[in-house]
Formats: structure tokens, sequence, C-alpha cells
């Protein structure tokens, strides 16, 4: 194992790092890890949700624009690389968007894995983060595509007889799937209850399958709990800063919700306590950080 732990998460667009476990990277990158954030598309498909953006010259752009946004959003989480996987926003599965050649989704799957074997033998993590195969859950061709190639990447990239030419072998030790708890919507649900405010959280939310009990790790993000929120907001044309969803909660409660972020192991061996409270426990002992 080489010197220093290095965490990599696998997202599928740019603002889904902001969303999906943004703390616990911060955190971990102020602990001296290295943090790698794989981008496997430019999200050329995202709606503009914030009014404000919504202009020909951020259509026009739109793929430097998500760019820029996904750029601001790496540095107040802590990022310290970015990587584009190079393919083109897939958008819904009834979008002309997935006609495109260069599509995600509908690229071949054996040269987007291949892709990402290269960049893990480049960076060499020891954890990976990326998303499930929920169904019922949000359900986007590119998250999907997220899934499917991530498993079969981390098998190649520690074969010592495939493909030496995308770099020396190396093998991940643990893979999570990022995790949005049925009790946390709960919580959120009744609290804008108990504020009076009107709950984004329909029927539907509570329709979803309920996945607690897969749920294996949580990390206290501490002081790092705002972040989740800044990084949101450096994605100006997919968030909207009076969105009711993300912002409608004030900060200080808000931020006592989400005091730790979910995941469930995937691949790899549990730490001695369940639930864990480190992506790396059971690898510190033959690892120190920094």
């Amino acid at each position: 194992m080489d010197d220093q732990l290095c965490l990599l998460t696998v997202h599928a667009h740019p603002d889904d790092e902001a969303s999906k476990g943004a703390s616990t990277v911060a955190l971990y990158h102020a602990e001296g890890v290295r943090t790698v954030l794989v981008c496997c598309t430019g999200g050329e498909e995202g709606d503009i949700l914030n009014p404000a953006m919504d202009n020909d010259s951020v259509r026009n752009d739109i793929k430097s624009v998500r760019r820029q946004e996904l750029a601001r959003s790496a540095e107040v989480i802590g990022y310290d690389e970015v990587v584009m996987l190079g393919y083109r926003d897939s958008g819904m599965f009834d979008s002309e968007a997935g006609g495109y050649r260069e599509c995600f989704a509908g690229a071949p799957i054996d040269d987007a894995v291949d892709r990402l074997v290269r960049i893990l033998r480049s960076e060499r993590p020891q954890v990976i983060v990326t998303y499930p195969n929920d169904p019922g859950g949000y359900q986007h061709p590119d998250h999907i595509r997220v899934h499917e190639i991530t498993r079969p990447a981390v098998n190649r990239a520690a074969d010592s007889t495939y493909r030496p030419e995308l770099g020396a072998v190396w093998a991940v030790s643990k893979i999570y799937h990022s995790a949005w708890s049925r009790s946390r919507i709960v919580a959120r649900h009744e609290a804008f209850g108990q504020l009076g405010l009107e709950s984004p959280y329909d029927e539907r939310w509570f329709e979803r399958p309920d996945f607690d009990h897969l749920i294996t790790t949580r990390i206290p993000v501490g002081r790092y709990a705002g972040v989740r929120r800044q990084a949101l907001l450096a994605h100006a044309t997919q968030i909207d800063p009076a969105s009711n969803f993300w912002f409608g909660l004030p900060a200080e409660l808000d931020d006592q919700i989400h005091s730790h972020d979910e995941f469930r192991l995937a691949m790899g061996e549990l730490g001695s306590e369940v639930p864990e409270s480190d992506l790396f426990a059971g690898l510190r002992a033959v690892k120190a950080v920094g």
C-alpha cells in the first residue's frame, strides 16, 4: 500500500458531488487524506433551475458554465483532484441526448470501464464512494451507468494480466454506496411541520423502498456539515437559492439533521464496530494518514 490514504468518489454529473457525501470528503481532506473526484459527464442536459441563471448566455455555454461550477464546488469541498471521465450527459430516458454517440449511457461499457481503470491505477485509492442501484430511487441513465462501471473497473484494476498499458496494478480495499436514509427524510419532513412550513416531501417519498437496514456506516461530519450547503450553492444553474427542498430549513437545524453522512459497504470488510464511523475502518492499522 502507498504512504497516503486516498478517497476517490465516482459521480455522474457536476453537482452530484455536492449533494452526496460532500461533508465527509471535506472531513477527510482536512485530515490529510487525498481526495479525488471522478465526474463522468459534463452535465450538458441539466435543466437551469435557478431563474437568475436562466438566460441565453448561460444556455449557449452550459458545458463551460457547469465545469466552472464544478471547479468552485470541488474547491469548497476540498477535493485535491478532479478528473473528467470525458462523456456527454445522457439526459433522462426519454431525452434526445441519449442518441448522441458520445453520451455516457450509450457509450461502449468496456471503454468507460477502462477509462476508470486507468484513473484507479494512477490515483491508487483505498476507498471508493459511488452509487447503488436502488429500485424506486433516482433512476437516471448516467447514475445507473456509474454503478455498472465501478465494480468491473475495480476488478480489472487489480488484475495484473489486464491491460498493463493502463498502469500498474492496484487493488481497492473498499467500495461504499452513498445513502439517503428514510429516517433522515422523516426528520426533515417533521422539522418542516414543527416550524409550520410546507414540507417538500410528499407521499411519493414515503412510497420508496426503505433501505435503512442496509446502512453500514455513518460518518459524523461535525463542523463540516455546512459544506454540503456551500457546495450546492456553487452550482448556480442547478440549485435555486430559494429552493424549499434544499434550503427551506434554518441552516443550524439542517446541519443538526445532516450531522452525519450515510453509506453502505458494497465491497470489502467492515470495521470492528457497526455502524462504522470511518470509511477507512480496518485500514488505518496498516496505513497512516499524511
